[in-house]
C-alpha cells in the first residue's frame, strides 16, 4: 500500500485505513471481512495516464523539484481556472456544502464511516438508491461490494495518481499566493504559508476581483460539521475537508485524487448500470465537483480525474480475465438483486421512482455556464456534458476529426452488447464533444480520453445499416436502443 500526498493507493494487502483530515493514515488492523469469490482477480495493467494528461503541460510548467512552484503557460485557461475554483466555492449552498463532506470521505478501517462509491448511490434515484445502499451495506451484493469501494475495491481504490501530482506540481486553490500571509492556526506546520504557498500564480491574481489585494484567491473553508442523518453509515460521522493536514495542503492540485476516485466508483457503477448511466454520471460529476465546493480543486483537476477513471476503467473492461472474473459477475449480482427488492424489472422501477436532482448555487448561473440544476435525464445529460469543459476557450486546434482513444469502445459492452466494436466505437466518435477544449489530445497518437461523453453514448438510439452495418446516433437522452435500418 502507498500512501503519498493526500491519496491512498491499495494494493492486494488490502490493509485499513482512518481518514483524518483529509489524510489517509496507516494502521495495524486489518479488514476481517469475507472475500467474494472472484473479487482478488487482478485488475487490468494500468495504462500510462502521463500521455493521457499531458496536455496540463500546455497551460503549466512546474519547476521539477515537486515544491508546487512553476511557470503559468496559458494566462487565459489558468485565470478562468481560479475564477470558476473561486465561484463555485462561494456560491455553493449550504446543503451542497455538506454534500461535499459526505464525498469527501473514505471508508475507516472499522466501517462506521462510508466512501463515495456509497454517496454516489444517490444517483440511482428515489427506490433504487435506498436499495442499492442496502445492498451495500448488509453484504447482500459482496461482489459489487469488492469491486467499486472506493476504500479497497479492485477497482474503485487501486488507481495511483500520486506520481502525477508531483509531476505537474500544481498549488490548491486555498493554498495563499501570497507567502507571508499568516500561518493558520491548527494547521500543520508544513502547511505554513513560508514553507507551501501558490507564489508562482500570484501575478496572474493580483488585481483581480475573485483574489485580495494580496492575491490570494477568496476561497473560503467549509466548517466541519457531524453527519447525523445515517443516511450511508448507522452511526454519526465526523466530516472534515481536511485544510491544514500536511497531505492536503502540500499535495498537488492536478489531477484530482478524490475526483479520480469518484469517477472510477461512478463510471465503474454506470457500466454496471447502464439503464441510468445518465443520472449516476451526472451525480458523479457533481462529485468531483464538490471539490470545488470545498476550494481544494479548480475544475482543471476534476476534468483531469475523470480522463484517468476512463483509461483505468476502460483498460480493465478490455481486459478478458477481470472482465469475465469480477465486472459481469458484479453486474450479474446487483441487476438480480435490484430487480429481486424492487420485486419488477429495472424499467418499471426506474419509471416509477423519482431521479437524482441537484441544485448546487440555488439556482445562481456559474460564469460562462447554467445553474447546473438536474431535474430529470435530460438536465442530467446536459449538465455532465457542461462538466467536461466548465465552459473553458477552445484554443486548441478546432478541426481534429473523432478521436476515440483504443479501448474506450469496451466501455460500451453493457450498454450495447450486440454492436461490434468497430459499432461501438463508432457511437462513442458521434457523441464526443470537439476538438481544441484543455486537456484535449485529439492529434497525439493516445488519441483523446478528455472529449468522451459518455452520459451522451450510454443513452443513444443508434441505427443500424442492413446493408453497411454502420451505426447512426438518432438521438441521445433515452434508454439506450438499437434499430435496424
Amino acid at each position: 500500500m502507498l500512501i503519498t500526498g493526500s491519496r491512498v493507493h491499495l494494493q492486494k494487502s488490502r490493509r485499513s485505513r482512518v481518514w483524518r483530515g483529509g489524510v489517509g493514515v496507516l494502521t495495524a488492523a486489518t479488514l476481517t471481512l469475507a472475500t467474494p469469490a472472484g473479487a482478488e482477480a487482478a485488475p487490468a495493467v494500468e495504462p500510462d495516464l502521463g500521455p493521457a494528461l499531458a496536455g496540463f503541460s500546455e497551460l503549466w510548467t512546474a519547476s521539477g523539484k515537486g515544491d508546487l512552484h512553476g511557470r503559468a503557460k496559458n494566462q487565459k485557461v489558468l485565470a478562468r481556472n481560479d475564477r470558476l475554483a473561486v465561484w463555485i466555492n462561494r456560491n455553493a449552498t449550504e446543503a451542497q456544502q455538506f454534500r461535499a463532506l459526505q464525498d469527501a470521505m473514505y471508508q475507516n478501517s472499522t466501517a462506521t464511516s462510508y466512501d463515495q462509491s456509497l454517496t454516489l448511490s444517490t444517483g440511482l434515484g428515489s427506490v433504487l438508491g435506498p436499495l442499492y445502499r442496502k445492498g451495500r451495506t448488509s453484504g447482500a451484493l459482496p461482489l459489487t461490494s469488492a469491486l467499486i469501494n472506493s476504500s479497497d475495491g479492485t477497482s474503485g481504490a487501486h488507481l495511483n495518481v500520486n506520481p502525477l501530482k508531483t509531476r505537474f506540481s500544481y498549488p490548491r486553490p486555498y493554498l495563499p499566493s501570497n507567502s507571508d500571509t499568516a500561518a493558520v492556526p491548527g494547521f500543520a506546520e508544513e502547511c505554513d504559508p513560508s514553507k507551501v504557498s501558490g507564489s508562482s500564480l500570484r501575478w496572474l491574481r493580483l488585481k483581480q476581483p475573485y483574489a485580495t489585494a494580496k492575491g490570494n484567491l477568496r476561497i473560503k473553508r467549509v466548517t466541519d460539521r457531524n453527519d447525523t442523518t445515517h443516511q450511508f453509515a448507522p452511526n454519526d460521522v465526523y466530516l472534515s475537508a481536511g485544510y491544514g493536514s500536511a497531505g492536503l495542503c502540500t499535495g498537488g492540485s492536478f489531477p484530482s485524487g478524490h475526483g479520480t476516485t469518484a469517477y472510477q466508483a461512478g463510471l465503474t457503477l454506470a457500466t454496471l448500470l447502464p439503464e441510468l448511466a445518465p443520472e449516476i454520471l451526472a451525480r458523479t460529476s457533481e462529485a468531483g465537483n464538490n471539490r470545488l465546493v470545498l476550494g481544494v480543486h479548480y475544475p482543471l483537476d476534476v476534468m483531469g480525474g475523470r480522463i484517468a477513471a476512463q483509461a483505468s476503467l476502460a483498460a480493465q473492461w478490455s481486459d478478458k480475465e477481470y472482465r469475465t472474473k469480477v465486472l459481469e459477475p458484479a453486474r450479474r449480482e446487483l441487476v438480480r438483486y435490484l430487480k429481486q427488492s424492487c420485486k419488477s424489472t429495472l424499467a418499471k422501477c426506474i419509471a416509477r421512482q423519482k431521479s437524482y436532482r441537484s441544485n448546487p448555487y440555488g439556482g445562481k448561473k456559474m460564469p460562462g455556464g447554467t445553474a447546473q440544476l438536474v431535474t430529470g435525464r435530460k438536465s442530467a445529460l446536459k449538465v455532465y456534458r457542461e462538466r467536461l469543459t466548465y465552459g473553458f476557450p477552445r484554443e486548441g486546434k478546432k478541426k481534429f476529426k473523432a478521436s476515440v482513444p483504443a479501448g474506450a469502445a469496451n466501455l460500451l459492452l453493457t450498454t450495447f452488447p450486440t454492436l461490434t466494436k468497430t459499432q461501438r466505437t463508432s457511437v462513442l466518435a458521434q457523441t464526443q464533444i470537439p476538438s481544441g477544449y484543455p486537456l484535449d489530445r485529439s492529434g497525439h497518437k493516445g488519441k483523446s480520453w478528455q472529449r468522451l461523453d459518455l452520459a451522451a453514448a450510454m443513452s443513444a438510439t443508434v441505427k443500424v445499416s442492413k446493408k453497411t452495418g454502420k451505426v447512426k446516433v438518432v438521438s441521445t437522452g433515452g434508454p439506450a436502443r438499437v434499430r435496424k435500418g
